[in-house]
């Protein structure tokens, strides 16, 4: 009797198994993390390197995250003070952005026309307060009209390598919210989009090329026009207001986002002990929970990576340490790493990853070979670090991947004219023996 029982036990536990083996893979960051956002990306600012993703390349409205853009054409028309523009540059606001401003439904500071702004003065009141008509003005003065600055946008999203995005106006607004205003060459209902990799490149190079733009967006209140600004982003350690539960040592920007398309979203930067990171949280349901989910983020971030040399400069691989070498002075020479490869590592993954060499055809002649003289460094290709694991990649434009140069490692000199002509007649004399022998 005992032994009619073992088959039905084994079936039970089966049945037990099935639904467990046939559940799809989980990252451990997926159970770590569980974030509750459409859309969400973890990177290592140093790197590039991606962390942690959920959806990353969904294209999604963006809302006020969209000012990134407009601040990074504000800094680089400063900093090569196109049209004389400089941050003392004056302006006043035209009857389109005052509209804007007037109307309570969007952030706003209340601007006033006949009145004289530095641009100064609008870049921060855009950076802190997220102002859309500042954001208007600002483009209205740089770019001549707004649907010239949306031009300029796009062509910088393009230069930057940005992939998954749409800009259709200055602010982040729905082209909708604008009336009869929405730039020219977009249509009433267009709205502006994101992918959270697009989103964190253009965070990327904004706080890369233009640093002191972290000066600003950390700033958590400030007056402007007699009226006090409150910076959105509840990460900052506020004063005057209670966002406690909300702070993140090392936080310094950078912009937050709603519409009701957008739903709540946040591109979010912190740095510590010399490491910086970058969020993005996009589609989240409250204004609470987009700080909530960054702060996960950031947390995981910190408390599980931590950079490390995974192989070292001058690595080897056993089966290629040596490339053949013609007309020189030795028939071979030494390949390894030129750099070594130096990235954020997850606790556990150490022994995750692997090298391989990819040599340049470019280099070498028809028989594979690398042709005398060569100099000791001179790059004979790229060496591929490969995780072996799920791997979310970079936000960097056209580097899945990290590599290296892969290098000689000794020069060769070519060999004289007198030991290239014995070898020529040892080589002839090689292949007509070699032809007779066939022969017979």
């Amino acid at each position: 009797m005992k032994q009619k029982w073992i088959p039905l036990r084994i079936f039970m536990v089966l049945v037990l198994l099935v639904p467990v083996l046939l559940r799809p893979s989980v990252s451990q960051a997926d159970e770590i993390l569980d974030i509750e956002a459409k859309a969400a990306i973890l990177v290592d600012a140093n790197t590039g390197k991606v962390l942690y993703a959920k959806n990353p390349d969904s294209t999604l409205p963006s809302a006020s995250m969209t000012k990134m853009m407009t601040e990074y054409l504000v800094w680089e028309a400063v900093e090569t003070e196109s049209n004389g523009i400089t941050w003392d540059t004056t302006t006043q606001i035209s009857d389109y952005p005052y509209g804007i401003s007037a109307n309570n439904n969007f952030s706003g500071i209340g601007l006033r026309q006949n009145v004289d702004y530095t641009v100064r003065e609008l870049y921060h009141a855009m950076a802190i307060y997220s102002d859309n008509a500042t954001s208007i003005a600002l483009a209205e003065l740089i770019a001549g009209s707004e649907g010239e600055f949306v031009k300029m946008m796009n062509d910088k999203a393009k230069e930057l390598g940005m992939d998954g995005y749409k800009f259709v106006n200055a602010t982040g607004l729905n082209n909708a919210h604008l009336g009869d205003h929405y730039p020219e060459g977009t249509s009433p209902d267009d709205m502006n989009l994101l992918s959270p990799r697009s989103a964190a490149l253009l965070a990327h190079r904004l706080i890369e090329d233009y640093p002191e733009a972290l000066d600003i967006s950390s700033i958590p209140q400030e007056v402007f026009d007699d009226q006090l600004m409150i910076n959105w982003n509840w990460m900052l350690k506020h004063d005057s207001v209670n966002f406690e539960q909300f702070y993140f040592e090392g936080v310094d920007g950078l912009k937050t986002g709603y519409t009701e398309e957008a739903g709540n979203c946040f591109t979010g930067t912190a740095i510590r002990d010399g490491k910086r990171l970058i969020t993005v949280v996009m589609n989240a349901d409250t204004r609470e929970q987009r700080f909530n989910e960054t702060k996960k983020l950031l947390n995981y971030g910190y408390n599980n990576f931590a950079e490390q040399e995974v192989i070292p400069a001058g690595y080897q691989l056993d089966d290629e340490k040596t490339l053949d070498v013609v007309k020189g002075k030795e028939e071979s020479v030494e390949i390894a790493t030129e750099k070594a490869f130096t990235l954020p590592i997850r606790q556990g993954d150490q022994d995750q990853y692997t090298v391989t060499f990819h040599i340049d055809k470019d280099q070498l002649n028809e028989d594979g070979q690398l042709v005398a003289p060569i100099e000791k460094g001179q790059k004979v290709g790229t060496a591929e670090l490969v995780y072996n694991g799920t791997d979310h990649g970079s936000i960097l434009p056209g580097q899945k991947t990290l590599t290296v140069p892969l290098v000689a490692e000794q020069s060769v000199d070519k060999s004289n004219w007198f030991m290239l002509m014995l070898g020529s007649v040892g080589d002839f004399f090689s292949n007509l023996f070699s032809t007779i022998k066939g022969w017979f």
